[in-house]
């Protein structure tokens, strides 16, 4: 965490014109503390279709906001695109929206949490997953690399690392995955009407060769995909892959936010199924989590 003394020069924390924070576009006045991100900027219409009124619209590159309120509960919910890169811009620029006083280039004395809540589509790898229903990940593993740019080593579980390592004799070419926790309470709202399976969500740096997807190029281990699947570390093993949930996670434990990250299974990789019903799918989910998180109906 930044010193509260420190002063952002311009190419560090970059506003627009108008005030606004550099990518997302955004005023700190137009940010609810309870944030959802999903990576399609269409869906975002998706989320805020479900609201009772939308206060605010904005969207630059595929960074698309909107603010409102469902159930007297002011909400935002924001398009990250795809992959941790994004999630990277997307962390640190929400956190100086509440954090930072743009005017003084300085963190607040009085630091905000905000609430961080992923809605996105993943892929199960365990057989006894059905597609079509939904998994909050209780732990992400990183294959991605965003986690050691950052002083990260007392946030990551490593015993956990250091398991996956072994017995997929990962390969010293690539990132050793990392390993974050979600928030305990987020998990524990979303998971105890039992809607929502707890899960061990894996974030890989692509969709394709990284997934075990092979076109065209030969895969470095086209074994990786089993490896996975049969891993098993302290009775848990991994139930789904995707691409962003290990940098919200890491990101929002190191600027003091809670997450969680909530998963639509659409696809099975080990039974080779596809949802029937995609949006229907991702829509209820989105119900779901919009009803648990303003079941006390106050912001």
């Amino acid at each position: 965490m930044a010193d509260s003394l420190m002063f952002f020069k311009e190419s560090e924390l970059i506003l627009n014109d108008d005030g606004s924070i550099y990518h997302l576009n955004l005023m700190p006045e137009q940010l609810a503390d309870t944030v959802i991100t999903v990576g399609d900027p269409d869906r975002v219409d998706h989320v805020s279709s479900f609201f009772d009124k939308i206060d605010f619209e904005i969207h630059k590159r595929e960074f698309k906001t909107h603010t409102g309120v469902y159930n007297n509960h002011r909400i935002s919910v924001i398009s990250t695109g795809i992959g941790t890169d994004n999630i990277d811009i997307v962390l640190n620029e929400l956190d100086a929206l509440v954090n930072i006083d743009f005017k003084t280039r300085s963190v607040k004395q009085n630091l905000k949490s905000l609430n961080i809540i992923r809605i996105g589509t993943s892929g199960a790898i365990q057989p006894n997953i059905p597609v079509d229903s939904y998994i909050a990940s209780e732990l992400a593993i990183g294959f991605d690399n965003l986690l050691p740019f950052y002083d990260s080593n007392n946030i990551n579980e490593i015993n956990f690392s250091n398991a996956i390592v072994k017995q997929t004799d990962w390969s010293s070419m690539k990132a050793k995955p990392y390993v974050i926790k979600s928030d305990d309470d987020l998990l524990k709202l979303f998971c105890e009407n039992n809607t929502i399976s707890k899960g061990v969500t894996a974030t890989n740096v692509g969709f394709y060769g990284p997934q075990g997807r092979q076109l065209r190029i030969p895969l470095s281990d086209n074994k990786l995909n089993d490896k996975l699947t049969q891993f098993e570390f302290n009775g848990r093993k991994i139930t789904n892959l995707e691409m962003e949930t290990s940098g919200i996670y890491g990101l929002s434990k190191l600027l003091g936010h809670k997450a969680i990250s909530l998963n639509a299974i659409l696809a099975n990789r080990a039974t080779k199924t596809f949802s029937k019903y995609p949006n229907k799918t991702v829509d209820n989910l989105i119900q779901v989590a919009l009803n648990i998180l303003t079941k006390n109906g106050k912001d």
